[in-house]
């Protein structure tokens, strides 16, 4: 390196160094990264948060918003990544015929700033100051990748191959996996063909409710579809020998994590400082006692990448980021009539055991709570058989009305937990029932976001200290 590239490189951290004491000092940055796994809601999420934290009629939770002079929408920060649509999205969401937008597909950001008075007696004679909101969304599929970076290839083929059988798609693939000579000089056409079959299982298993369907890049590969970095599937551990395909196998695998998981734990994921993570925990019990044990393992995993606890004033000048917050959240509370969300959260707080109680240990704050982003049912009691069911009822995608009463949740979480960690193949007391409701027609009011249920009470455990 020369003395000029140094000196560029010097220069470039000063100014690096100067910009994060101007934002810890004058306009604090909040960034919160939203994760969690496919169809848990995240864009959903994201939509109405914004849109109620700029029009807070419903947010009474929320106890700093009242300090909010302003709440405007600012260009995100990083000018590499592409914006969340936020006007498309809520467009969707609430226009003449509301539907739902599509889900994450990419990273994206937006940056929502506040302009807040100061509070106390003496809060009239100081000026607003502002704090910034960079919300970060990203694929839920990608989101299990960050487990991978501890793990060999080895162990990595183990533990996939040993929960395989028995899951959509998995026959095909081993049969594939039965059928290639892993000893055999490297081809690619061999590759391809158990990448691909590897990736067809992938997608089965997602459509039939399960969670740890990594490499996540395999189902959203975007620009990376047919790269030699997506060509591989797990295979018996075993000695293989130079240029023969299971060799290949353990490199491309050894890429994917260098050139895909590294990069994005680096550039977006260990920058967050709070953080929310979705979980559809109806739609796994819903699938069936696999399911939910699956998704227990994957939320444990995953947690293993955070770094929960909270950084020293210095660390934080320094630019050094610490998950201080982690919020664990059950999504689509409005399916069950009120009466059944704290059992829905009780469930959540037992299922995230394991992971929140290692983020707790290391100094972050947690906590679970059931919520429903955009509320799109009404209650309601249905008789039944001598009994009044409590019931909601909502509007199909085909326009229909249907009241659905999904079923009673246990009191006691361990009812579900317990057959599903000893691998019962279904509920022997209960049916668990979900529909696909749609956004409900309606108009918004004056100074009123979408209608939700707690979000204002996330917003305010994720965001109300620095309001």
């Amino acid at each position: 390196m020369g003395i000029t590239d140094l000196a560029e490189d010097i220069g470039r951290s000063i100014e690096g160094l100067g910009s994060s004491v101007s934002e810890a000092l004058f306009e604090p940055v909040i960034r919160l990264g939203v994760t969690g796994l496919s169809r848990a809601g995240k864009t959903v999420f994201i939509t109405s948060l914004v849109a109620n934290l700029l029009d807070r009629g419903r947010m009474p939770a929320l106890t700093g918003a009242g300090r909010i002079r302003a709440a405007y929408l600012k260009p995100q920060p990083d000018d590499t990544v592409p914006r969340f649509d936020y006007e498309h999205h809520l467009a969707c969401m609430t226009g003449p015929a509301p539907a739902w937008p599509e889900g994450t597909r990419a990273v994206s950001e937006l940056r929502l700033s506040f302009r807040l008075q100061p509070s106390g007696m003496l809060g009239a004679l100081y000026k607003p100051r502002t704090v910034h909101l960079d919300i970060v969304d990203y694929p839920g599929e990608w989101l299990l990748d960050l487990g991978l970076i501890e793990k060999s290839f080895e162990d990595w083929s183990a533990g996939v191959l040993d929960r395989l059988p028995g899951r959509p798609g998995s026959d095909a693939f081993l049969q594939t996996l039965d059928e290639i000579d892993l000893y055999a000089r490297f081809s690619e056409t061999a590759a391809k063909a158990l990448a691909e079959s590897f990736t067809e299982h992938l997608i089965a298993a997602r459509e039939a409710g399960f969670s740890d369907c990594s490499p996540g890049r395999f189902l959203l590969p975007g620009e990376m579809a047919g790269s030699p970095v997506l060509t591989f599937a797990p295979i018996p551990p075993a000695s293989y020998p130079r240029d023969s395909l299971g060799r290949e196998m353990e490199r491309r695998f050894d890429a994917y994590k260098r050139e895909v998981v590294k990069p994005f734990f680096r550039d977006h994921f260990a920058r967050i400082d709070r953080q929310v993570v979705l979980v559809d925990v109806l739609g796994a019990i819903h699938a069936g006692p696999a399911a939910l044990e699956d998704l227990r393992q994957s939320m444990a995993a995953i947690l293993t990448a955070f770094r929960p606890g909270v950084p020293g004033f210095l660390l934080t000048l320094l630019g050094a980021k610490r998950v201080e917050r982690i919020l664990f959240a059950a999504t689509k509370a409005d399916h069950l009539h009120h009466i059944q969300h704290a059992k829905l959260t009780a469930i959540t707080e037992a299922l995230l055991r394991e992971a929140k109680d290692r983020a707790s240990f290391a100094g972050a704050e947690t906590a679970a709570m059931s919520l429903a982003s955009l509320r799109t049912t009404t209650e309601d009691i249905i008789p039944h058989s001598g009994e009044d069911l409590p019931a909601v009822r909502g509007r199909l995608a085909d326009g229909r009305s249907v009241a659905l009463y999904p079923g009673e949740l246990p009191a006691d979480p361990a009812e579900l937990l317990t057959p599903a960690r000893d691998g019962a193949e279904e509920w022997l007391d209960a049916d668990f029932g979900l529909m696909n409701f749609a956004p409900a027609p309606g108009v918004l009011r004056p100074g009123e976001g979408p209608p939700h249920i707690r979000i204002d009470r996330a917003a305010e455990f994720l965001i109300g200290d620095k309001l």
